[in-house]
This record gives C-alpha cells, structure tokens and sequence, in this order.
C-alpha cells in the first residue's frame, strides 16, 4: 500500500522509461554477493512492476519512443551477461506475473564460462586462512577473517581486473589462481546454449554484450567491431532471431563508451542502446544511450522511492 502511494507523485507530463539493471537472481541471499537480488525480493519487485507499469522488452520500448507510443509508466527488466540463473530462477517469476524481459548476453562465457569477477568472488570464498597474500603476482596482501573482509577483497581485486585488456585480465587471472590455489572453482554459473534458445523461445528478448565484456573504450575501432559484430552474430545463430539491442559493457557515458560506440552500433543495425546512466528515457531521447539504473531496496516502499526520484532526474547527457 505505501509503495503504491508512493507513486502517486510520479512526475507528470511526458511518458517515462524506467530500465531497470539486474545480474544474478539468486535462490537465496548469499553474503559474498550483496548486490545481488534473491528469488523472494525479485518477486515482490516483479509483482510491484507489474501492477504499476506497462512491462515491455528494450527493444519495443525503443519502438514506442520513437513512434510516440510509449505509456505513461513503462518499464523494462533487463539482466546482463547471461547467467544460468535468469532462466532458472527468474524466469518462472516473470512468467507468474505475465513479465518478458531483456538479457543481454557477453556470449565468450556461454557453455561453462566464468566471468573474472565471479572468479574473483569464487576464488575469494574458497581461500584459507586470515590472509589472502597475492604480493607475488602484483595484486597485494588482503586480510580475510570476516566476510566484510572478503567483501573488501573481493572489490579490490574486481578493481584491478575490471580495466584491464581481455588477454591481458585473463593472464592475471591465472596467475592470481596459481598463487594462492583454491580447487576447482563453479563451472555452471552461466547459461548454456540451450538455456539461452529456451529464454528466447519463451518469448524474452535477448540482446548483444560483447564477446567478453571488454570495456569498449579500451578497445580499438577495429577490435570494438569485432566485439560487438561476433557477439551479436553468434546470438542470432543460437536464437534463429534478430538482436536489435545492446548494452555496452560497464555503460558509463565518456568512460565505458563514446560517440564513437554508438555510432557503430547504429551503422551495423541495431534499433537500441542501454547505459548505466542514472534518469529516465523520455519522447525524443537517444535510442542508443537509454538511461538505465538499479533502484536499491530491500522494501518495496524504498523500491518505489527511488525508482520515483530516479524518473524527476530525466535523461543522461549525451555523447554524440
């Protein structure tokens, strides 16, 4: 009931846009991974969303920006990188509610994949003892007694990976495991390809992410295009359907993606394109810089909130 009057307020005039960010849904909370959501909260958002906004997939979204169709309240549910979880746990929440969603998918880590930042958090719950040294190989000393140790580690080490060039992250990563082995780390983190055919063939859209999840700017033109073509290209052959959407990897305007990136991805096709850019997209906005954020909220009440104060801030500022 308060969340529902906590709308009340949503700001008038032109329709607005809400995409919302999600990775992991996780069938229960777990302590290393506090961003994460769980199956029970995803529901209530979901149940929320549902009842209060017009749910709708990126790219017909887009479609109703552009052709001045959008309704007052929309929203879309979008979960980035493609893990195993958005089919199994998701999924069946979003088809209680009558709710299709948006995954885009980094299609390197498909079949079995990890993603360095799961290593990173894997790596660091399996580690012994009250301290993780990694001085050998460049990447420090951290004290790991508690969990809000772990917690503090574990973002230390994503920060020193995160920028790194593919080849360059992967070798680290090695290395990072060859100092301080652990055992064998989850092998079934992400989405196989029958898992993402089965997502598609349900009717949720699935959208492009890159190959690897290379940030773009630290990227050459040439090797930029080729993330984002063979990515997209490799997509549509699991699906047998067009991918009209992308999210660039991180998402921040400037840092993570330029003009440039957009402009490439206009020239090769698609009709949209999402940021992690705080505000609403509105009639007349970029289609290929959509502001995107995650309303944080262990309540529904607070879910509400900032999901309002979220759409008075409007659009991000463009690159192009």
């Amino acid at each position: 009931m308060l969340a529902s009057l906590s709308l009340l307020g949503w700001p008038g005039g032109a329709p607005a846009l809400s995409i919302l960010i999600y990775h992991r849904v996780l069938p229960q909370p777990d302590p290393l991974r506090p961003g994460e959501i769980d199956a029970a909260l995803f529901e209530a958002q979901t149940r929320f969303l549902s009842r209060h906004f017009s749910l709708m997939t990126v790219s017909d979204a887009a479609a109703a920006l552009k052709e001045g169709r959008l309704p007052r309240r929309a929203a879309c549910i979008t979960f980035d990188d493609g893990y195993a979880d958005n089919l199994t746990v998701a999924h069946p929440i979003l088809a209680r509610h009558h709710a299709k969603a948006t995954l885009f998918v980094a299609t390197g880590y498909l079949n079995g994949g990890r993603m360095f930042s799961d290593t990173v958090i894997e790596f660091v719950r399996k580690a012994q003892g009250p301290v993780l040294d990694l001085s050998a190989v460049g990447m420090g000393s951290h004290a790991i007694a508690t969990v809000e140790e772990r917690l503090r580690a574990i973002t230390a080490l994503q920060v020193q990976l995160k920028y790194l060039a593919p080849a360059e992250r992967d070798a680290q990563v090695e290395r990072m495991l060859a100092a301080h082995p652990v055992g064998a780390l989850p092998g079934d983190l992400m989405l196989t390809d029958l898992q993402l055919r089965q997502w598609a063939d349900v009717g949720h859209e699935v959208g492009g992410h890159t190959v690897d999840h290379t940030v773009l700017t630290t990227l050459s033109p040439e090797a930029a295009r080729h993330q984002v073509q063979t990515g997209r290209e490799h997509l549509e052959r699991l699906t047998g359907g067009p991918v009209r959407s992308f999210a660039y990897p991180n998402g921040r305007p400037e840092r993570d993606y330029d003009a440039s990136h957009a402009a490439l991805l206009r020239e090769l096709g698609f009709e949209a394109a999402v940021s992690t850019a705080a505000g609403v997209a509105r009639p007349g906005a970029d289609l290929f810089q959509l502001p995107r954020y995650t309303p944080w909220g262990r309540s529904i009440t607070m879910f509400a909130a900032r999901m309002m104060r979220n759409a008075r801030m409007g659009g991000p500022a463009a690159v192009v």
